[in-house]
Parts: C-alpha cells; sequence; structure tokens
C-alpha cells in the first residue's frame, strides 16, 4: 500500500472545475461565523461538485485570509453569492425551483438515512449558526428538514461536520439515482 502523489490523483484544474456538471444542491449558511467552518464549506463543496454556496447574514465572504486558510483555492472555484438575510436566499431559490431543506433538529424532520432525494429534484440545504442553529423564522419558510441521527450526550456536530455528513450522503444517493437505470 502506497499513498498517491499530488500528480497521481487525477485532480481538475480552475478551467474544468468550471466546465465540469455539479449536483443539483445549493448550500446556505445562515448567519455562519467562523471563517474555518466557512472555509471547510468551500473544501466540501469543491470535493462533491456542489453547484453554489449562499453567504448570509454575518456570514464572512471571499476574499479572507481566515476562509482560505481552510479552504485552500476552493473559495476561487466554487460559486457563491452574498444576501443580507437568509429567508431571502430561501426565497429566491424556491423561485428557481429548489426543495429546501432545514439541517435541523425538529419535531417533523427526517431523519438522514430516511430521506431520499427525488430523480432529478434541485436541493437548497439551509445550516445554521454555531450556537443558534438555523433561524426559526428560516426554519418555518423551509419545506422540510432534515436531522443527522445521533446517540450521545451532545446532540450536536460541529456545522462543518455536519455538513460532510449531510452533502456525502445526497451525493451517494443523488450520483446512484442519476445513473440508475430507468
Amino acid at each position: 500500500m502506497r499513498k498517491l502523489r499530488t500528480n497521481e490523483l487525477n485532480r481538475l484544474n480552475p478551467e474544468e472545475y468550471q466546465e465540469t456538471g455539479k449536483m443539483p444542491i445549493v448550500v446556505v449558511l445562515d448567519n455562519v461565523r467562523s471563517c474555518n467552518n466557512i472555509g471547510s464549506f468551500f473544501r466540501t463543496a469543491d470535493a462533491l461538485l456542489i453547484n453554489a454556496i449562499y453567504l448570509c447574514g454575518i456570514t464572512a465572504t471571499p476574499p479572507n485570509k481566515e476562509i482560505h486558510k481552510t479552504a485552500l483555492d476552493a473559495e476561487k472555484t466554487v460559486d457563491w453569492k452574498y444576501l443580507e438575510k437568509t429567508a431571502d436566499a430561501v426565497n429566491e431559490l424556491k423561485e428557481q425551483g429548489y426543495t429546501v431543506y432545514a439541517i435541523e433538529q425538529i419535531d417533523k424532520s427526517i431523519m438522514l438515512p430516511d430521506f431520499t432525494p427525488k430523480p432529478g429534484e434541485k436541493i437548497a440545504l439551509v445550516f445554521g449558526n454555531e450556537v443558534k442553529g438555523v433561524q426559526q423564522k428560516v426554519v418555518d419558510l423551509c419545506d422540510g428538514a432534515i436531522e443527522i441521527p445521533q446517540f450521545g450526550t451532545k446532540h450536536s456536530f460541529n456545522v462543518s461536520v455536519s455538513a460532510g455528513i449531510v452533502l456525502w450522503d445526497l451525493f451517494k444517493k443523488m450520483k446512484w439515482t442519476a445513473s440508475s437505470p430507468g
């Protein structure tokens, strides 16, 4: 067993990345305060070919050296947009035909293992503030909520860890659906 060298990873260059088809997923950050978390979202979005990130409220925007520390240039390849109000982002995405889900613990959430995207569905996922989560007024605008099952005492993941879990799960499900016969 041998670790692969960087030149063996078949990485896309920025131009190839822009030309590559993206997953029909938009990530919405609702007042995420940590630039390290924001940078992590960019890296995860790049790795999984996420369509775009909407940065809302107090969420910092590129260029930003703290975001760059974690994003490692993914902030230059992943499309992003800033909106002052997360509610405006949700409404805009709904107008564009996205089904919007909060990633949150609510009374009627769908557990992630039970969530199955519809074929061809465009999905927007709202991730919330590290302390307060997704604002209730934003949850009220969403079409539903997806929850990551948790079994310990904290019932809380770091927001960028939640992104990795949810986005990977949806990437697998949507790639499988997209390539399935029928």
